[in-house]
């Protein structure tokens, strides 16, 4: 689906068309092959037989969701750079709510039966408020690997839940498929919400994963486990901007373990999805195939990174 589309259904929208600061933000989204939420919708159709043209409503609902949360949740973070230092937090909150409008506007529009519409909203209403209140929880401190887990559980899988729903109830897949697809996109949510805590945790320069460590899996890990280098870790984190404290940190957390039980948490996360996938009844699995693989390129490089010779047989054992 080209991409261009799906923001000119946004922004055709009424009132979205003469908002100014709405078309500004939904113009500058950037595509980014498979891993862009909006394609997941998409994957799904395709698998159960539906063709790319009936899910646009769902993928544009979803663009605007993805619009909201990142309004809502750069001032949870107090972000440096988000939108709400421009345009204040109250036109920041109201873009937000205008957002979310407009998504459950889009669905309406879909060309498919009451019944469909009527679940197509179930689902977008399902998933904006289990993301509500992952934000909420995210915005606390974390004391403890359960609680992590809480978190992740309602802030990340919701998202992907949905749009795996939506995408097959769009491609005329009866309810127990799409709920299938939907059990997958929870166990691919959670797998997303770890790679991306491994990813920002090793990055350089520092990522705000360093200013809030208990958030973050492998940090809440190196922090709480007992091992020689703890203290160490938690002065070397108070100084993550610094480009050599960074280093020595990020070695600290492949030398205590945190980095080894994250990729165990991956492959065990990547392995059930693999075991979901092959379980659903679909026309066409290589849509999801497709999808599953590019969000795992990330887990593969870093196996490749300690010596694993064939990532992807590991990841399917």
């Amino acid at each position: 689906m080209r991409f261009d589309e799906i923001k000119n259904r946004v922004s055709s929208l009424s009132i979205v068309s003469s908002w100014p600061q709405m078309l500004v933000l939904v113009e500058r989204v950037v595509h980014r092959e498979s891993l862009s939420v909006w394609e997941h919708p998409v994957a799904a159709c395709r698998a159960v037989g539906g063709r790319e043209t009936d899910v646009l409503p769902a993928s544009a609902a979803l663009l605007c969701s993805l619009i909201s949360i990142h309004l809502v949740d750069d001032m949870l973070d107090d972000e440096p750079g988000g939108d709400f230092r421009y345009l204040g937090v109250g036109r920041a909150a109201n873009l937000a709510l205008a957002f979310q409008a407009a998504g459950h506007r889009l669905l309406e529009e879909a060309e498919a039966p009451a019944a469909v519409r009527a679940a197509l909203q179930a689902s977008f209403a399902q998933m904006s408020l289990a993301t509500c209140l992952g934000q909420d929880l995210d915005s606390r401190e974390l004391a403890s690997e359960e609680e992590y887990w809480r978190v992740v559980g309602t802030k990340t899988p919701p998202l992907f839940c949905e749009a795996l729903r939506m995408g097959a109830l769009l491609g005329g897949a009866p309810v127990s498929t799409a709920d299938q697809l939907a059990d997958l996109g929870r166990v691919l949510g959670c797998f997303i919400q770890v790679s991306d805590d491994v990813t920002d945790v090793l990055g350089t320069p520092a990522r705000a994963d360093w200013n809030r460590p208990s958030n973050c899996l492998p940090l809440l890990f190196a922090l709480t486990a007992a091992h020689a280098e703890r203290d160490e870790l938690l002065r070397l984190s108070a100084r993550a901007g610094e480009p050599e404290a960074l280093a020595e940190a990020q070695k600290i957390l492949f030398r205590c373990g945190a980095i080894s039980y994250c990729t165990l948490k991956l492959i065990e996360l990547a392995r059930e999805a693999r075991e979901r996938l092959a379980r659903l009844p679909l026309r066409d699995p290589e849509p999801i195939e497709h999808l599953l693989e590019v969000h795992m390129r990330p887990l593969c490089s870093l196996l490749e990174r300690v010596g694993v010779e064939d990532p992807l047989a590991l990841v399917a054992c």
